[in-house]
């Protein structure tokens, strides 16, 4: 009886103990999420300051709940919403309360080229309705740089740097390491152009991927030099990125005095004259620094210029992130969310019609297709359906694409990569080593498979390669079907081989140039209504509050430690490679659908390849010097 009691009085202690830190974590969520809440209210004059710290993606990933807690620093990285930061912009040209825009891009991580063009955009319209734009960074490398050359003034550290890299570079190659290791990396694929299995199978790019790359490379790199030059003509970047060796070993190694002769920056100043400088033009802040401007808050600023609500409505459904099957939250583009938002509006929502912003490299055949019959039953209903291309639409991206009725993209998306494949491990030569061999009866060709300790049978391989062959037929079929094209035409633009946008428009793969805003103009006009008479209606879940995670607070203030010299860049950059290698292998090894996915897409231009690199860093932080990012 005696031991009853005790044991009642330890499990009493235990429950009282769980309320106690249930009610803590209660009011420290409570707490955070009152003091993260923009204020609207907040804004008053002087410079809307974009301090933009961390990636602009199309979709920001839901944060967990001890991110939530802790402000997102331990690995986290701050996902601004590409919408966000234009309408930001957008509302500043006529707002008399902004009297300059200011780029604070020391922490600044990129974005997909798109993305900054069309922010490059907006910031083209603000400087010329008479809005000073001033730019201040440590360092620059390509993606801030091209921020930064719309500023009236680009400022920079004397002790910073720029560089410029251009798109393309070098993949890690397994096919060594996992033949010295045992492990048999058995691949399906279609497509002479779908290099994301060739890791697995080579030591080196193959050519026809070579080429492939090198001609999407060239596209890229050379309207990123255009814009940049169209935004400040005066900056002599070809040179500097052509032989920045000699240009800096002629400068002595003062990056510094390089950037100003080459006209790259305008004034050399730490981040303390920067502020005095722009103090002087907006006024200083009420705060006792005297080194600080009157900045209107980025938050308060998007919370204080809503989306318009007037005119007809157009669904805008959002696809970014890889694709994956199930009920995920935003991050990954998560086919059973997405379906059943779309099904969701279908039945409750007065839509006149239905814009599909795609920013994918693809992902799961299984959840491309189903977000694909739902856009398909969008259409039963008569409602017109628009795609709109962001940053990359390829592979499962461009396989929902196909659905639409129009399909626009920008010169620098990158789609195609139509191709179909599946990486399977077996572990038969590695436990051999070991003295660890498998055996017994099969009633059937494919019993017991598949072997992972015995390897794959014949028959096996042979069943999964044709399902991968039909998957690209199905594939090409339906890209046949919408495009007006015959199977060998769609074939031969194919093959996994990814195209920019304006190849893509040239091979009838997109049908015109344009951006969110053209796509929702297109679907009004589709749908009758007159110019100007209809709003965007995100159709994305309500934010809630769940302890894991916490859905849709894209304000969490996350703080990410900037690069401040060419050491640092260096160093940072091959931590992500490694981290990104680490999570690229571990990805395609772990997956369990084929795959219509473009790897080396999001090399090239995904800013969520960029946060999943940088999300990495925390577990690498021990082998270098440099600072995590917080």
């Amino acid at each position: 009886m005696q031991f009853a009691r005790g044991a009642w009085k330890i499990l009493v202690a235990i429950k009282d103990g769980l309320v106690l830190i249930a009610m803590l974590l209660f009011f420290m969520a409570l707490y955070a999420a009152l003091s993260a809440t923009p204020n609207s209210g907040a804004v008053s004059n002087g410079a809307l300051l974009l301090d933009l710290n961390g990636v602009i993606v199309e979709q920001p990933t839901a944060p967990t709940l001890e991110q939530f807690l802790t402000g997102g620093n331990e690995g986290g990285v701050r996902e601004y919403r590409l919408r966000d930061v234009v309408r930001a912009i957008d509302a500043s040209v006529t707002d008399e309360r902004v009297e300059a825009i200011v780029l604070d891009l020391g922490g600044f991580l990129g974005a997909g080229q798109t993305s900054l063009t069309d922010i490059g955009d907006a910031l083209a319209k603000a400087k010329k309705a008479g809005k000073p734009i001033y730019a201040f960074a440590n360092f620059y490398s390509d993606d801030s740089y091209q921020l930064a050359a719309h500023a009236s003034e680009v400022w920079m550290d004397p002790t910073g740097g720029i560089i410029f890299q251009g798109p393309g570079g070098n993949r890690l190659y397994y096919k060594g390491l996992i033949d010295q290791l045992g492990v048999t990396a058995n691949i399906y694929r279609v497509g002479t152009y779908k290099s994301a299995v060739e890791p697995y199978l080579r030591a080196d790019q193959s050519p026809e991927a070579k080429e492939a790359s090198a001609a999407l490379y060239a596209v890229l790199w050379d309207r990123w030099q255009a814009q940049v030059k169209k935004a400040r003509p005066q900056a002599m970047i070809a040179a500097f990125a052509e032989d920045p060796a000699r240009l800096i070993t002629a400068a002595g190694g003062d990056y510094a005095k390089l950037a100003q002769e080459q006209k790259l920056v305008d004034k050399i100043g730490d981040k303390v004259a920067f502020d005095r400088f722009v103090a002087a033009k907006v006024g200083e802040d009420s705060n006792p620094s005297p080194d600080s401007f009157n900045a209107i808050d980025y938050d308060d600023y998007v919370a204080a210029n809503p989306i318009e609500t007037d005119g007809a409505a157009i669904g805008v459904i959002t696809v970014a992130g890889e694709i994956v099957g199930g009920n995920g939250g935003p991050g990954t583009a998560a086919s059973g969310r997405i379906s059943e938002q779309i099904y969701k509006a279908l039945e409750e929502e007065d839509i006149k019609a239905l814009v599909v912003r795609v920013d994918s490299p693809g992902g799961s055949v299984f959840g491309s297709e189903e977000i694909r019959l739902a856009v398909l039953d969008a259409k039963k209903r008569d409602l017109p359906v628009v795609i709109s291309m962001g940053d990359v639409a390829a592979s499962g991206g461009y396989w929902i694409a196909a659905a639409g009725d129009h399909i626009m993209a920008e010169p620098d998306t990158i789609t195609g990569s139509i191709g179909i494949f599946a990486v399977l491990p077996s572990f038969e030569k590695a436990l051999s080593k070991w003295g660890v061999t498998a055996d017994g009866v099969q009633s059937t060709p494919l019993s017991g498979e598949p072997d992972f300790v015995g390897g794959f049978g014949d028959d096996l391989n042979i069943v999964l390669q044709a399902g991968v062959e039909n998957g690209y037929q199905d594939f090409l079929k339906l890209v046949s079907e919408s495009r007006g094209k015959t199977l060998e035409e769609v074939d031969r633009i194919g093959q996994g081989r990814v195209w920019d946008g304006g190849t893509a428009r040239q091979l009838g793969l997109v049908d015109s140039f344009g951006g969110i805003e053209e796509a929702l103009a297109e679907a009004a006009k589709r749908a009758g209504l007159a110019e100007g008479d209809y709003h965007a209606q995100y159709l994305e879940a309500s934010p809630k509050f769940n302890w894991l995670p916490i859905s849709g607070l894209p304000f969490v203030k996350r703080e990410v430690a900037p690069v401040t010299s060419l050491v640092g860049w260096v160093a940072r950059q091959q931590k992500a490679s490694f981290a990104n290698a680490l999570d690229t292998a571990s990805k395609l090894m772990a997956s369990e659908d084929m795959q219509a996915l473009c790897l080396e897409c999001g090399e090239a231009s995904m800013a969520r390849a960029k946060v999943g690199e940088i999300n990495l860093f925390h577990l690498l932080r021990s082998y270098s010097p440099l600072p995590a990012p917080r």
